[in-house]
């Protein structure tokens, strides 16, 4: 084996990337939550691609706080399961559109499609050690 980690350093490593993505997710999640009713119109708009097209801006909002709240939940390593499952569908619906009105695969409809495939196996991966869900485990002795 070229490189012998010890499980502490594999924690740090998941933690910075539970860290890191969930801070990149949040700031992009940021302008489409505070965007308003206008913005959540328009992102909604997007759920057409897949065949839904009522409440716009419902489908919206949920998509930009599944975004900006999904990523304070991974960067606590709070809720964590449900909070990637719904950034698992919300760069689905996302690539679904790219897709629909014709961007190129690469990048524009890549880019959410590979967030996925990270958030997903995130979700397989669990919060790991250096979480809040994992603090709760311990007070509590039961999952949330």
């Amino acid at each position: 084996m070229f490189f012998k980690f010890s499980e502490s350093i594999q924690e740090l490593g998941y933690f910075i990337l539970r860290i890191g993505l969930g801070f990149m997710i949040m700031l992009h999640g940021y302008p489409e939550i505070a965007g308003g009713m206008e913005r959540w119109e328009a992102l909604g708009g997007a759920m057409i691609h897949i065949g839904i097209d009522f409440y716009p801006a419902f489908w919206g909002f949920m998509a930009a706080a599944a975004e900006f709240f999904g990523g304070i939940f991974l960067m606590l390593g709070l809720f964590f399961r449900p909070a990637t499952i719904m950034l698992v569908v919300t760069m689905l619906v996302a690539t679904m559109m790219h897709l629909g009105i014709g961007d190129p695969f690469i990048p524009k409809a890549s880019y959410p499609l590979e967030l996925g495939i990270v958030f997903l196996a995130m979700f397989f991966m669990g919060p790991r050690k250096w979480s809040m869900d994992n603090m709760l485990v311990k007070k509590y002795g039961r999952r949330y």
